[in-house]
């Protein structure tokens, strides 16, 4: 375990445990809507000269599957153009999922991870907050290859 501190050893671990998956290869990040796109976007902007193609799927719903795009002056978005998840060579799952509020049984992204696999098994890599996947039992049932946990500390003055 190695801990690192900030945005940038937040977006330089996950851009690091991306490293092994292909340049060209398809990600697909799943997350909770509004509270985890906003990540997604920052995630995908970590990973801008890998030239993958990327995706979000809401709430583990590949039907409703859209792609990530650069936008200029701008960075990365979620657009509203449709996109095929299948045969991803990584899925990100986002915490958010995992919030009882906002999110899913993760039962609904173990059927999508393998709905959407095909012959080839995606790295699967978890990024939360405040340890949430293990709190709601998460890292028990789904089978992440890396799990990246941050902790946010609010100041105010």
């Amino acid at each position: 375990m190695e801990k690192r501190s900030g945005i940038v050893g937040f977006t330089g671990t996950f851009r690091e445990s991306m490293e092994e998956i292909k340049e060209g290869s398809k990600v697909v990040f799943t997350g909770s809507v509004a509270v985890c796109t906003p990540f997604i976007e920052l995630l995908a902007y970590t990973v801008r000269d890998r030239g993958f193609e990327m995706l979000y799927v809401p709430r583990a719903d590949a039907k409703e599957a859209r792609k990530i795009k650069e936008i200029e002056n701008i960075g990365y978005s979620v657009v509203d153009e449709k996109g095929n998840p299948e045969n991803p060579d990584a899925v990100v799952v986002l915490g958010g999922l995992a919030m009882p509020k906002f999110g899913c049984p993760p039962e609904d992204v173990i059927r999508m991870i393998e709905d959407i696999s095909g012959e080839k098994k995606p790295k699967t890599i978890g990024v939360g907050f405040m340890n949430i996947f293990e709190r709601e039992g998460w890292d028990k049932k789904i089978k992440f290859d890396t799990l990246i946990d941050t902790t946010m500390e609010v100041v105010v003055k």
